[in-house]
């Protein structure tokens, strides 16, 4: 953060030292210390607001986006159960196809087989 190098600091020290007194020095790196503290807990606990704030912004906005998702999902259903009731509404009573396959079930529909004898039988016996 900031660009002090080993002598900067020793300088500070040596000035606080004088200004200071060696018999006021602990406590007041003590409180200085505190200050330090309730200043970092302060910016964390801002920090962590922001973001917080950031995150329902974001969560709201894809719940947004998920609502209109979901009107556009009903109205396609909706169209789509609209079209298929008109379908069955004008759809014919006999379907072609239907018929079709009627025919063709009646024509592969085995001949059926009379209990009388045929002659090939009474030949054989």
């Amino acid at each position: 953060m900031f660009d002090f190098g080993f002598w900067e600091l020793t300088l500070v020290m040596v000035v606080v030292l004088l200004v200071v007194g060696p018999e006021r020095l602990p406590r007041l790196a003590a409180q200085a210390g505190r200050w330090f503290g309730r200043a970092k807990r302060t910016l964390a606990a801002f920090r962590a607001d922001i973001e917080s704030e950031i995150r329902s912004v974001e969560l709201k906005e894809m719940l947004e986006k998920q609502q209109s998702e979901i009107g556009e999902l009903k109205a396609i259903l909706k169209d789509t159960q609209r079209e298929f009731e008109e379908d069955l509404e004008n759809e014919d009573d006999e379907d072609p196809l239907v018929e079709a396959v009627e025919k063709q079930i009646e024509a592969s529909k085995p001949e059926p087989v009379s209990d009388a004898p045929t002659a090939e039988k009474k030949d054989g016996e």
